[in-house]
């Protein structure tokens, strides 16, 4: 699922992160990586978050959010069983 789907409250580990190059490394560089754990502060109806990564809070648009594949956290744990 896309991360602007996930609701307030809600914890994801991050999936897989698809942007411009650039972009993508800035978010690395914030922290967004691969199995990295996010937790979902506020959403807007047009799909901006601000999420908190390893104890910072990021405010993220719509485009961003769009470009970050998330698991509901426990999710993946258990495809890897299956």
């Amino acid at each position: 699922m896309k991360l602007y789907e996930g609701t307030v409250g809600g914890r994801y580990l991050v999936r897989s992160v698809s942007a411009e190059e650039a972009l993508m490394r800035r978010l690395e560089a914030l922290g967004v990586n691969e199995n990295t754990e996010i937790s979902v502060l506020n959403k807007k109806q047009s799909g901006t978050m601000i999420i908190k990564v390893r104890g910072t809070r990021l405010a993220l648009g719509r485009r961003i959010t769009g470009g970050i594949e998330v698991w509901e956290d426990g999710q993946s744990r258990e495809e890897e069983k299956a």
